[in-house]
């Protein structure tokens, strides 16, 4: 192959002329440039916009979205809105449309079209199917005189004066503008349908905004037989089987002549694997004073113990299994004076 003696593109960053500022003031530029188009459409929210809404509100079917491109991914995030805040709807794309997926519309749907242009060839090839079906049509474009724009029912003005690409090319100003309209459709319909926070979280189980919505103390707490109870007289091995069969990795010893703010909660678990710190809590719990002899005869006992158990938690011998497998799975209860020590 001939050598070529093309220079190489500078990269911005080994460019001695890209400067941080300049980086920040294009930055800044973006977004004084979309949120001018933003500030545009407030002049646009009229009867064309309550239209919409009200043929939305009518609708005893779906919202069915389409858009090519970006303009299909501000479809897509327009749908999921709707659907969420209380207005059923999905995104269809236009390209599998005329391959069978058009099937999905019904005549008790509603069609929300996205494009920038109004002349995109994917939705302008379905736009006579969905006239036949004779459901309402709202577009969201930038060309209110194009094809789509003249089709629609109720055609919604989200034209931009520029886009913040400095070519002039990309879409971004204008998939702003867009997916602010989207906004603006679904808050206004969730008012109007009178969708409250016990709606929004039914359909919000997951995450962090569903616990906060939905989790009640009732379902963490753990009450009655559920909890790993045992006598101040029981055995470790007895406490090792109560916690295995409740999956717990603590049990509470009771005290009856204390009052249950005073009972002790015992980790026998650290009794096996750090002695040491779980009696030394259990000093602390009743303000018991230990004998420097008895503290003595401690640490020799579990550096005993330390030297003769593993780190990882001990295998049950008398139960035969791991109790990582007891907490998974836990097996009948056997009274404690059938247990073999």
């Amino acid at each position: 192959m001939p050598e070529s003696h093309a220079k190489p593109l500078p990269h911005p960053a080994d460019d001695p002329e890209v400067e941080a500022e300049r980086m920040c003031a294009l930055g800044l530029a973006v977004l004084e440039t979309e949120a001018e188009a933003l500030h545009g459409l407030r002049e646009r929210i009229g009867d064309a916009f309550v239209a919409a809404c009200r043929h939305m509100l009518a609708c005893s079917g779906r919202i069915v979205v389409v858009g090519m491109g970006k303009s299909g991914h501000i479809g897509g995030k327009i749908a999921a809105t709707l659907a969420s805040t209380g207005t059923p709807a999905f995104f269809v794309h236009p390209g599998e449309a005329s391959h069978g997926d058009l099937g999905m519309i019904t005549t008790q749907d509603v069609v929300l079209a996205l494009s920038n242009s109004g002349e995109t060839d994917e939705i302008l090839t379905i736009l006579p199917i969905i006239k036949r079906l004779d459901v309402p049509l709202v577009a969201l474009t930038g060309n209110p005189a194009s094809a789509l724009g003249r089709q629609a029912t109720v055609c919604l003005d989200v034209s931009v004066a520029r886009e913040a690409c400095p070519l002039g090319l990309a879409p971004t100003a204008s998939t702003t503008a867009a997916l602010g309209m989207g906004d603006a459709l679904a808050v206004a319909l969730l008012e109007a349908r009178g969708f409250g926070a016990d709606d929004f979280a039914r359909s919000h189980p997951a995450g962090r905004l569903g616990r906060r919505l939905l989790l009640l103390v009732d379902d963490l707490l753990h009450t009655g037989s559920d909890l790993p109870v045992i006598s101040e007289s029981a055995r470790v091995a007895e406490a090792l089987f109560e916690m295995s069969c409740a999956r717990y990795r603590h049990a509470e010893a009771v005290w009856p002549e204390l009052p249950p703010a005073r009972r002790l909660r015992v980790r026998y678990d650290r009794l096996v694997t750090d002695p040491l710190a779980e009696l030394d809590a259990i000093y602390d719990h009743f303000g018991w004073t230990e004998p420097a002899e008895v503290r003595l005869q401690r640490e020799e006992a579990a550096d005993r113990a330390r030297r003769r158990v593993p780190r990882t938690p001990p295998r049950l011998r008398h139960f035969g299994v791991r109790p990582t497998r007891i907490r998974e799975e836990p097996f009948p209860r056997v009274p404690p004076s059938e247990l073999r020590t």
